[in-house]
């Protein structure tokens, strides 16, 4: 008799990647993702965990020898510790780790090409080349331009996150990123919240979202990975199956690999027929196009607003963290 397959593996076999989004390194091997990507809120709980008391040493003594002043040895600290835990998760996934630069950086693109150099610069030095690596920066316009540099000029692929928007993405596909973020579930949340409705796989907006932005991307040729995350059920994620990948909490990995709920490939490369919709080719170079556009839909300005602030207090207590630290020491 055949033996049954997980909802996981049944994920897995619609082609679809499976990527952990967590920094436990202990609990990530052992549902076998591919990658894992990493964010201020999981970095900030691991430099509070006393398992990862060492990697704070680590980085607090980097800072220390490598900065000139107080501010350059916390940025450093801050940075490097980053380095450190996508270090420790390379050691237990085949793939990539997604290492996320400083939010409050997010309307700076030349300060974000800085710190994204810096980071690749801190693996290289710990052995790790930069074809192991994703740079996560955020979706603003000025992140998106950052990201254009970095894909260009450096060859540092990139991870285009807090994106809730076809425009957001048409922009990065145009600026040649490795892959994009689309957050699902707090797409749907802005709806429910303000309509009250309990939405269906086939009427969900986080899930139509991504219907579109992946049948756009295959129908002209784009190879921008869209990675489906934040998905707030399992309706969500599996009518998405065979997306080119998801990425997904320790705990909704658990619940998938221990239920054998039937999966079936919900998205399909299209084949050689007419494109739904037509390519459009000036948001990478249309700044005023971009942002108004961005700001005609509500729900994308005001996610990432959101997001970004929520990222950006994460970094500002991880900094605080390192500050202490430091200057503790002197």
């Amino acid at each position: 008799m055949t033996e049954r397959q997980s909802t996981l593996e049944q994920l897995r076999n619609t082609g679809t990647t499976i990527v952990c989004d967590s920094g436990e390194v202990k609990s990530i091997s052992q549902y076998k993702p591919y990658s894992c990507t990493t964010n201020p809120a999981i970095i900030l709980a691991a430099a509070k965990d006393e398992m990862n008391k060492e990697y704070v040493t680590r980085a607090v003594e980097y800072g220390k020898t490598n900065g000139t002043t107080e501010k350059e040895r916390i940025e450093l600290a801050f940075d490097n510790f980053f380095v450190e835990m996508g270090c420790q998760i390379l050691e237990v996934v085949p793939g990539r780790v997604s290492t996320e630069v400083d939010a409050r950086l997010s309307f700076d693109t030349a300060e974000t090409v800085r710190r994204a150099l810096q980071i690749v610069k801190m693996y290289e030095e710990k052995g790790v080349s930069k074809e192991r690596l994703l740079i996560k920066i955020a979706s603003t316009w000025e992140g998106i331009q950052a990201a254009k540099i970095l894909e260009s000029e450096y060859e540092i692929n990139c991870n285009l996150t807090l994106l809730f928007s076809f425009i957001q993405a048409v922009a990065c596909a145009e600026a040649g990123v490795t892959l994009i973020s689309p957050f699902v579930g707090r797409v749907m949340d802005f709806f429910k919240e303000k309509t009250g409705e309990t939405y269906t796989e086939d009427n969900d907006p986080g899930v139509l979202m991504i219907k579109s932005i992946f049948e756009y991307y295959k129908e002209h040729g784009y190879n921008t990975i869209v990675m489906g995350t934040c998905f707030r059920n399992n309706m969500e994620l599996l009518a998405l199956a065979g997306i080119d990948s998801v990425t997904l909490p320790l705990d909704l990995l658990e619940t998938l690999s221990t239920s054998y709920n039937p999966v079936s490939q919900k998205l399909f490369p299209p084949s050689n027929m007419t494109p739904k919709l037509p390519k459009v080719n000036f948001y990478i170079c249309n700044e005023s196009r971009f942002r108004y556009d961005l700001n005609q839909d509500a729900m994308v300005t005001e996610k990432l607003a959101d997001g970004i602030r929520r990222f950006a207090k994460d970094n500002e207590n991880l900094e605080l963290l390192f500050s202490a630290k430091i200057l503790s020491d002197n």
